[in-house]
Order: C-alpha cells, then structure tokens, then sequence
C-alpha cells in the first residue's frame, strides 16, 4: 500500500511478482511496472472521404482514442510509470502533434459526422494527456517533488520546444489559460527550457533566411560577409519555380507565423528572449522583402483557381500574423511595463520610440503595423504615461507614419496619424484596450481552430461582452466563431449556432460547454439543431436605384440599349463648311407647303339652286349691304370745342366751391393752389437763374402764412446767454435757464438728469 504524503519519486511499492506470486517492494516509477501496450501512431484524416479510407481511419482511430483513454484512467503512479517508461506513447503523441489538421488546412471532416467525432476525441484525449503530463501535483497525495519533475521532463525529453510550439497552435483557441498555466509550470520548475528557446530563435531566424533564398531574395543581414555561391546567377525566384514548390512554400512561411504568434500569445513572458536576438528587426525587414513578391507571384501566375485561392488566403495571413507578432513582442517588452508603472520608465519609452524609428524604412510593413495598432495611440499613450516625450521626436515619427501611406499607396479608412494624436489625449488608447481584454481572456471548452480575421471586415454586429455592456462584433470574428463551433459539432446547422452565440453573447466556449452538458436554454431546446442559416436578402444594386437628372435621357447608358452615335463624338466636334451651309436648302422646303396656301384666290363664286343647308363652305356667307346710316351727319359734334392749343392751356382747373370745402381740407386746397399759381407765374417769366434771397424770402413767407392759417404761434426768443458774470441777470434770462434746465429731457440728453436723480434716491450711487 502506498503512504499517504509521500511523492511519487520517494514512494515504494509492494506488489507479487513471478509464477508464484512472491511480493517485492519496488520505488513507484521502475520500468517494471509499465503495461505492456502498443500505442499505434496517429495518420491524419483522409480529404476525399472515400468510404474504404474513412472505414480505415475510423478503425485505426478507435485504437488510439481506446489507449489514450486507458491511460488517463490509471492512478498516478502508473500513469507516470506508463508515460516515462513507454517510448509507443510517446511516438503516438508525437505523431499527432505533427499530422493534426490546422486551423488554415482543407478540412474533410464535414464530409462524414463519424470521422469529426471520433477526431474531436482524440484531440480532447491528447490534450488531457499533456496537461496530465505537465502536472506535477495532481492532489494531496498524489504529486512529485518539483525538482524531481523538472529532471523528468527534461531528460525524458516529455516536452520540448517543438512540442510546446505545437500544442499553443493546435490547443491554443479556446484553452489559452490552461496552455499558459501549463507552460508557465514547466518553465518554471525547469528553467532549462529557456535556454533552449534561446537557442530555438536562431533556427526560426534561419527559416525566414532559407524563405528569402528559394524566393532568390539576397538579404542585407545574411549577404554581407558571405561569398556568392557559384550558381547564384541562375537561382529560382517566386516567379520561376513550379506550383508545388510556390506552394510548399507559402505553406511554410504561414505555418511558422502561425506558431510562433500563438506561442508568444499564449507564453508572453518568451517575449523577452526573442527581443534579445533583435527579432523584431529581422522580422520587418523579412516581412518588407518578402510580402510583396510572394503578393506578385501568386496574382500573376496562373494557378487553378482553388490553389490560387487557398495560397492567397495563407499570404494574407502570414502578413496579419507577423504585424501581429511585432506587436505582442512591443506591447509586453514595452508598453505593459509603462503601464504598470515599471521604475525604469524612461528606458522602455526610449526602447519602444528606437523600434518605431526603426520601422520607417520598412514602408509597407509601416502602413500595415498603422493600419491595425495605430501608432498614434501608442504615441498618446506615451505622453501620459511620460511627461517629458520629445514632441520633436514623436512629430518625426508620426510624419515617418504618413510617408510611409504615401509611398505604399494605400488609402486610409481612419483619421491620419497626426489628426489622431493632436485629439487622442484622454481617450482610451488600444493598447490599454487590449491589455484588459488579454486579461479577462476565459478558458472554456476546446477548439482546434485559430481565428482568422482579416483586418478589412469593418462590418460589426453587436453583442454583449461580460459585464452587460454592448459592444461590437465584426462578420469576420463571427465567421471564425461558427467555423471554431463546426469543427467541433459539425452537426448542427449553422442557423442554430447562431442563435445559440446570440444568446449567449457570442462566447463559443460558453457555447460549446452548454451544448456538449445539455444545459442549453429552454428557448434555444426548441429550436431544430440542424436550422440553416437564414439566407441575407440581397440588395439592389446601385445602378437600380439610383436617382439624378440625367435618368432615362437619350444618353443614359444603364436604361438604354441603343444610343443614337451621330449626337456623339470625341473632342470638339467639325463644323460644316460656308458652302455647305448654303447649299442646304431644307429650310425653303419645310416653308413651302405654307406659301402655296396663299396662292388660292377665288374671283367669283357660282351659286346653285341647292338649299341653304348644303352650303356650309368657307365662301357661304351673306351678301354685303352698301347703305351708309346719315342720320347723325347733321350734327355738327365738337365744331364748338376749343381747339386751339393756347386756350386749352390757360383753362383754369376744376376746383371745388368754398362753400363745399371742409376747414384743413379747404387750407390745403387753397395753399396748393397759391403754389400752382406762383409756379405758372415763375415759369411765365422764364427766369433761367432766380435770386436766392428772393427764393428764401418766398419760402418764409409761405411758411408764415401757412402757420397763421393753422394758428401756430411760434416760441418766443430764448436768453438763456444773458451778460457777463457778476453784473446780475435780467429777469428772462433767469426763467428761460430754468425752463431750459426742466426741459432738457426734450433734447438729446434724454433725460440724463432724471435718471441720474432715481438712480441716487435708490441707493444706487453714493451721495
């Protein structure tokens, strides 16, 4: 029996050995108490779903998923004793490791539900195993010394660096806080592995050398120094090699970007190391040299249109995953110690700032890394987090950021760098945004599939995140959710997967557990499991429904099928000649017809004895009667008129009798008529320049005649002036000042004094 708090590594056991059953006292992991079992090597799917190959695969399979889940049945010393001692668990392990479909692979799951499910089984098992594996303390009683475990995963070589790469890309999606606690745990109780990532860099390094080389690319870092090869003059290029090799190596390249992302977003604390090899340096200007020629290769050549396709999609993401490897290798070197508040602040703002200056000879890499983390941000980041940024430096960087737009020839779907950061300053800036979501980060079921989004679906639909607040979720984060879920139940239709990630805020992993439990809502049990999608009604296109003033004219070529091609021609068009504008006689034609109606004249009409009823004709009408009426012409009418022009003149007006007349009315009558009278006298003597004094006297005259009619009595003289000071005044003098002084309100000072006297008798100004 075994002691109870006693590590594997101490304990002995006491168990029958031999024919006759004699007991013997073993330690726990001996080589004698392994099972004798033969773990078979896991073989990858088949793609074309032939019935006898699925059969095959399916039975080979079923052995595998047996075994392995054997093994996670035993207790813990004979688990460990099976897993040091066992070298066909370890092949098997292995095996799937390098043959498990990928996330960017052709998937022949869907083809047959049998073989997704007995694939996610084996995927579950297999990962159950190495967590197993990687736990060196699985109870109370149950566990191993730490340093003993150290010793026995390192020497029995049950993790390396190639393993751990691959579990973070296989298990990564949907199991990233297990993945980090489990790595976290062997490098932590066996700080060798570090050395060996150390070492593991210069290899990954390497393989961006051996890319740039089978693309004929002769890189800066690699060339100097080097001799040329004798057959470097005729060395393939992208453009050259076959279709398999092209293909080969996109594969390649999409492959290590991929792992080497997961891994660093899975382990971050490995980000140091690969910033002491000067990676991210490496990785620019790999990514600047090689992008665009594998771009080139794979528009131009003519590929089959799948293979085209497939190839394309892995460019596209290897460029997604390298600009985001850049900046999970700055975001944990860099910015998370400025956030947290690091003491040597000033040496990672000053570190982050030399890798943003070293980008911008990286142009396109540049205007990529922009596009999905602007710099901006960062940059705004930095000056709260640091007071004292050169603002030199930073407008340097920023105008390095929009040249590098310039140069690549990309349009930008946001606000330029330099707009962004003069009004970034208080908002959130991304970085900040993605450290929170990095650390509310929740493990949940498992997925083999990687999310793949590209940086262009700007199409978002809103969800709700964990604390109840609404947010957003893009159609390529929701494609990559319903894949994650088909890989796993590929069962189900995607219509009821949707209506499973709506109710349950678009978290798969929630989504997964509820369903594999049974524990899903009782709307979403009444629901069929193989719903369809629904299908998006598609819209009208623009041409259908658009709308100006030019619409069904005679040149609208979206209405049209026939143009009329003599009313068009390019540049200015060729007037005809004088002669033959003279020559055109279309115009006496078309007047013609209308002169030859004035040619019918008719003399005389001949009247038949037909009755009146039948001549309804343009002549039928009754005869003119010639008797001139004289029965006024005696009258002699208007001989008695004054006709000559002088006495029609001098005819006095029309007036109305003064007895008739009313008082204001009859004065204004009579005064208009005095000023007729003067101007037919003025105009009579024809003066041609009048005295102006005698024009002035005139007027005064009128004006006092007119105010003695209305009985105007004008104010009498004013002496306000009075004589000099000291001799007195006269008695007018001293009531005109006074009158003056009570009506100065009349005047322009508008009552100055008045206010000014209510004004103090409220208290309003001192006395």
């Amino acid at each position: 029996m075994a002691c109870a708090k006693v590590p594997l590594d101490e304990l002995h056991v006491t168990e029958p050995f031999g024919p006759q059953g004699k007991e013997r006292t073993l330690p726990a992991l001996h080589p004698d108490r392994k099972e004798e079992r033969c773990f078979l090597i896991f073989k990858p799917p088949p793609e074309d779903g032939t019935p006898a190959l699925v059969e095959e695969f399916l039975e080979h399979a079923q052995f595998i998923s047996d075994d392995l889940e054997w093994l996670l049945a035993l207790p813990h010393d004979k688990f460990w004793c099976q897993v040091v001692f066992d070298e066909s668990l370890q092949r098997c392990l292995d095996s799937y490791l390098r043959h498990a479909p990928r996330s960017l692979d052709p998937s022949g799951l869907s083809s047959s539900p049998a073989v997704a499910d007995m694939q996610r089984n084996i995927h579950r098992s297999v990962f159950m195993v190495f967590l197993r594996m990687a736990t060196h303390k699985e109870s109370k009683e149950n566990f191993i010394t730490p340093a003993v475990f150290a010793e026995i995963i390192y020497n029995n070589y049950l993790f390396d660096i190639p393993k751990i790469l691959d579990l973070c890309v296989l298990f990564g999606k949907g199991n990233s806080q297990l993945l980090h606690k489990m790595i976290e745990n062997i490098f932590t109780q066996q700080p060798s592995y570090y050395g060996d990532l150390n070492e593991t860099i210069p290899s990954i390094i390497q393989v961006f050398d051996s890319i740039l080389q089978q693309c004929g690319i002769q890189s800066e870092d690699t060339g100097a120094g080097q001799p040329l090869k004798l057959n470097s003059n005729r060395c393939q290029t992208s453009m050259t090699m076959s279709e398999e090799e092209l293909a080969d190596l996109v594969l390649y390249m999409c492959d290590t970007c991929t792992t080497i992302h997961s891994f660093l977003d899975i382990f971050p604390e490995a980000c140091s190391t690969f910033k002491q090899h000067s990676f991210l340096n490496r990785l620019s200007s790999f990514y600047e040299m090689v992008v665009p020629d594998l771009e080139k290769a794979v528009k131009k050549r003519n590929f089959n249109k799948s293979l085209q396709e497939d190839m394309w999609r892995r460019v596209s993401h290897s460029r997604k995953k390298m600009v985001e490897i850049a900046h999970l290798l700055l975001q944990h070197s860099c910015l998370q110690p400025i956030l947290e508040g690091s003491e040597n602040v000033a040496s990672f703002v000053e570190d982050l700032l030399q890798n943003f200056t070293a980008f911008l000879q990286e142009k396109r890499f540049l205007a990529d890394y922009d596009e999905q983390f602007p710099i901006a941000d960062d940059i705004s980041l930095l000056q709260q987090a640091f007071p004292h940024l050169d603002d030199t430096r930073t407008s340097y960087l920023l105008q390095g950021v929009e040249s590098a737009w310039e140069c690549v020839g990309k349009k930008r779907s946001f606000p330029s760098a330099i707009s962004s950061a003069n009004h970034s300053v208080g908002a959130k800036s991304k970085t900040s945004r993605d450290l929170a979501a990095s650390q509310k980060e929740g493990a949940g079921a498992l997925g083999v599939r990687e999310e793949l989004r590209g940086a262009e679906a700007m199409t978002h639909i809103p969800r709700k995140g964990d604390n109840g607040a609404v947010c957003t979720i893009s159609a390529g984060e929701l494609e990559s959710l319903l894949d994650h879920i088909l890989e796993l139940l590929p069962d189900l239709g995607e219509g009821f997967i949707l209506a499973c990630l709506e109710e349950y805020g678009y978290n798969s992993e929630l989504v997964i557990n509820n369903i594999l439990e049974d524990k899903l809502s009782p709307s979403l049990d009444k629901l069929d499991r193989a719903m369809a999608r629904p299908v998006k009604k598609e819209l009208p296109s623009v041409l259908s429904t658009r709308s100006n003033v030019f619409n069904d004219d005679e040149f609208d070529v979206f209405h049209r099928d026939q143009l009329d091609m003599s009313r068009i021609w390019k540049g200015r068009r060729q007037g005809e000649s004088v002669r033959a504008t003279l020559n055109d006689k279309q115009h006496i034609e078309e007047q013609r017809a209308r002169y030859q109606a004035y040619q019918t004249v008719v003399d005389e009409i001949p009247i038949t004895n037909e009755p009146s009823g039948d001549r309804d004709n343009a002549f039928s009408m009754d005869d003119y009667e010639d008797e001139y009426d004289d029965t006024y012409d005696i009258n002699q009418i208007g001989a008695n008129d004054l006709d000559e022009e002088d006495e029609l003149l001098n005819r006095r007006p029309f007036t109305i009798p003064q007895v008739l007349r009313t008082g204001k009315k009859a004065q204004e009558e009579e005064e208009d008529e005095e000023e007729e009278e003067e101007k037919n006298e003025a105009a009579r003597k024809d003066h041609f320049v009048q005295d102006p004094a005698v024009l002035r006297e005139r007027a005064e005259a009128r004006r006092a005649a007119m105010q003695s009619r209305k009985g105007y009595r004008p104010p009498p003289a004013s002496h306000v002036v009075g004589g000099p000071k000291g001799r007195g005044q006269a008695q007018e003098t001293v009531l005109d000042r006074r009158r003056k002084e009570a009506n100065k309100s009349r005047g322009a000072n508008h009552s100055r004094r008045t206010m000014a006297d209510r004004k103090r008798n409220k208290g309003m100004i001192p006395s």
